[in-house]
């Protein structure tokens, strides 16, 4: 019995550079009828132009495993903290067809010196 539990757990290695994490305040996810791609990308206020951070390519079983595990956390978040306030430009804009979504991160407001 022992034996059967050591080869069900997975030993999961997490490097320094992969710790710190990469910001991203947008999301655009597109797919197929074999994959779900979410690209992660950083937009900075007043620059027209960003790149992709991050992509992460997943089976469609594994992007539904990940919006349940989302919305598990998200639920228990804010059952400890209140309701994640959306600001009105943080909103995902479903496209038509099949365009990707795309959840933006703020409105356009102008910077001010």
């Amino acid at each position: 019995m022992e034996n059967n539990q050591n080869q069900n757990e997975l030993s999961i290695e997490l490097t320094e550079e992969v710790a710190e994490g990469i910001y991203s305040n947008l999301a655009i996810i597109t797919h197929s009828n074999t994959e779900f791609v979410v690209d992660f990308i950083r937009v900075m206020p007043g620059v027209p132009k960003a790149k992709v951070k991050s992509r992460i390519v997943l089976t469609p079983e594994h992007a539904k495993r990940l919006l349940g595990a989302l919305v598990d956390n998200v639920n228990r978040f804010e059952a400890l903290n209140g309701p994640i306030k959306m600001d009105v430009g943080a909103v995902e804009q479903p496209q038509q067809g099949g365009d990707p979504t795309v959840a933006f991160p703020f409105g356009t407001p102008q910077g001010q010196a």
